[in-house]
């Protein structure tokens, strides 16, 4: 696994920062952002969603390159075919099955088989790139767990946190999702819900340490307090903590174009931007919701240091959203 590239993989709840993270990231020499490859059968080859470049999968010179490094072209495989195989051990519910497949006979091959394509995938993305990491944000504890299984492959772990009160303000929002067309828009969610996620995703993620995969957990506001501190503390996962960071001054950050898969519409942007801090949850949340979210989630908030109490603050100027 050593000989292959390193796979940052983001494992959390969604709508806590990750393309943020994974795009500031990916601007670090030696690195390639790749966005959420969980969603790269489903939205970029059979929906032909468009990347961060803005332009089409199909459409996009990388993911091409990718594909014909990996397998003569995109054209020699069935992506319906491949998206039912992930979704036979790629899911939630089997986390136990992919800690223990020899708990369901006949479970391994299916494992096997799917990680032998993504591995082809995660190989041709560091041969095209000629990135030594790769940054997958797809967050989903099942594909975190999945990747001890990848061969080729020398994965590490950040398990980034948010304020749950902020993650299920964002859940709640009406956001549109122009990759998938004028008039699409992303996946709402109660608090209630959003509150039961966070505490099944994120217990789940603190369940599959592995002495095998080294790990670290942030939090997305410190990320926002100090962009280079968090960055810095993520790379040394890797050994490259003193790596040169010309893309972060402060809180100011350049992005360059990237050829992301799923995330959120941020990842459609590019140039400087100012990373500030994201709580508009504190005013704009009625309180009856953050009381309930705090109520559903007071144990995960207290291990990672949030308040229990809340207490409404000026408004961000400028401020980049998780969503």
């Amino acid at each position: 696994m050593a000989d292959g590239p390193i796979v940052l993989f983001i494992a959390g709840l969604g709508r806590s920062g990750s393309t943020l993270v994974d795009r500031v990231l990916g601007e670090v020499p030696g690195y390639q952002s790749l966005g959420e490859v969980v969603h790269l059968w489903q939205r970029g080859l059979i929906d032909n969603e468009q990347c961060g470049s803005g332009e089409p999968f199909r459409e996009n010179a990388f993911w091409a390159e990718v594909g014909e490094v990996a397998f003569g072209g995109w054209d020699q495989v069935d992506p319906t075919e491949i998206l039912g195989l992930q979704q036979a051990v790629d899911r939630t519910r089997y986390v136990p099955l992919l800690a223990w497949p020899q708990l369901r006979p006949g479970f391994q091959a299916q494992i096997d088989r799917y990680a032998a394509l993504l591995g082809k995938v995660y190989r041709a993305a560091a041969e095209v790139s000629g990135a030594r990491v790769l940054i997958d944000s797809s967050k989903h504890v099942s594909s975190a767990t999945f990747l001890r299984h990848v061969p080729g492959v020398d994965p590490r772990i950040v398990h980034l946190v948010r304020d749950s009160r902020g993650v299920a303000y964002s859940w709640g929002k009406v956001k549109a999702r122009p990759e998938a067309g004028k008039d699409a828009l992303m996946a709402r969610s109660s608090p209630s819900q959003a509150a039961g996620w966070y505490v099944v995703q994120n217990l789940l993620v603190e369940a599959i340490r592995s002495k095998q995969v080294p790990r670290i957990r942030v939090r997305y506001e410190d990320f926002t307090a100090d962009p280079e501190a968090v960055v810095r503390r993520v790379l040394a996962l890797t050994g490259d903590e003193e790596v040169p960071l010309a893309h972060l001054d402060g809180r100011h950050v350049t992005l360059g174009p990237n050829p992301n898969v799923g995330g959120n519409p941020m990842k459609l942007e590019a140039g400087p931007i100012t990373i500030a801090q994201d709580d508009a949850w504190r005013r704009a949340m009625p309180e009856w919701d953050q009381r309930l979210v705090t109520g559903l989630t007071a144990p995960l908030l207290v291990a990672y240091r949030y308040p229990l109490r809340t207490v409404a603050t000026p408004a961000a100027v400028g401020a980049k959203e998780a969503m």
